[in-house]
């Protein structure tokens, strides 16, 4: 055998086993392309889908979805109509789970299940949540909400989304992820206290095995509430930045921070809000979705680009938001989900 034909079979060699262990091969115009699982990851992840799902959620139709409105039954029938276009499981046989809130309105959570891959040693569940409701149309102006909070429910959608998208292309998953929209964030954050009453009831099951996710199941607890904006940067003055409030877990932050470096994101990043140990402690503990996992003694964690200017007024629209830095955090936030 002529040592060039040797030479040439080495190389094909090489070629397969770089794209076995690091990615997925595709050829283009007869040259072999080494793309990685993070390369599909980040493709996967859309501006264009991310303007659009803001454009609809904090458009005309959803009228800024307050709880119990026409405008919130538009926007928790589309977040289902997504959920479904990824392959997301149903849980009970349906994506809403109905309960009254205090201001004796049905709310309704949507809750899209992510079954973990079989044979992966599943036997755990993530959850990953974002509020849908908003303040709607009060003395004739609508309330958008394009930050708060159509940007963490886009976000979620996104990550949802590629998730499914990489487990159709074999990546393996040893854990199942559990996707809620929450409703009634602005009436005593009744949606994330219904989701709790369902875990406490042994409501909440896995609609691939009939089991019971019981709190003992539940790993961990992640809320992503306003992740959109660059208005309220850190210290720095610089516009890709992410906040990450951990709480007593800094592991989880350190494995944020490497993931950061290790796919290019170049995100600053934050373990508190802006330096400060009470209003890290006011939304960690108390007035966010997380509350009612951390009382009941499961970790959490909340994404958010902080509280801007436009916050619960008409000027909330998609118009401010950062799409580009939106992409990176929802890109960084999916790499660190499937490692965490």
């Amino acid at each position: 055998m002529p040592n060039s034909f040797k030479r040439y079979i080495f190389f094909l060699l090489i070629l397969a086993l770089q794209g076995f262990f690091s990615g997925i091969p595709a050829r283009a115009q007869g040259r072999v392309i080494h793309i990685t699982w993070s390369d599909e990851a980040n493709k996967n992840i859309s501006e264009e889908n991310i303007s659009k799902g803001l454009d609809f959620l904090a458009g005309e139709l959803c009228e800024g979805r307050a709880t119990g409105t026409r405008g919130s039954i538009e926007a928790s029938s589309w977040i289902a109509r997504r959920f479904s276009s990824a392959g997301l499981m149903p849980v009970g046989g349906t994506y809403f789970h109905s309960f009254t809130a205090d201001n004796g309105k049905i709310a309704r959570n949507v809750i899209g299940f992510f079954p973990g891959s079989p044979n992966a040693g599943r036997q755990r569940y993530v959850i990953v949540a974002a509020n849908y409701d908003g303040y709607g149309i009060m003395g004739g102006k609508k309330y958008p909400g394009a930050d708060s909070n159509c940007s963490g429910v886009v976000a979620m959608l996104e990550i949802a989304g590629t998730f499914a998208r990489m487990q159709k292309m074999t990546r393996t998953y040893n854990k199942s992820i559990i996707f809620v929209a929450l409703d009634a964030k602005r009436l005593n954050m009744g949606g994330a206290k219904a989701l709790w009453s369902m875990v406490e009831a042994g409501e909440l099951k896995d609609p691939q095995t009939g089991e019971t996710v019981t709190k003992d199941k539940i790993s961990l607890m992640v809320n992503l509430d306003q992740l959109g904006s660059s208005l309220s940067p850190l210290s720095s003055g610089r516009k890709d930045y992410l906040i990450a409030l951990c709480g007593s877990n800094p592991g989880y932050f350190i494995l944020l921070s490497d993931c950061n470096d290790r796919y290019g994101t170049g995100l600053e990043l934050a373990s508190d809000y802006y330096g400060s140990k009470d209003f890290t402690r006011m939304f960690y503990r108390n007035v966010s979705e997380q509350k009612p996992f951390l009382d009941h003694g499961v970790p959490a964690v909340m994404f958010t680009s902080g509280i801007t200017m436009n916050n619960n007024k008409p000027a909330d629209t998609p118009s401010t938001l950062n799409i580009p830095v939106l992409k990176k955090r929802i890109f960084l936030i999916f790499e660190w989900l499937e490692k965490v």
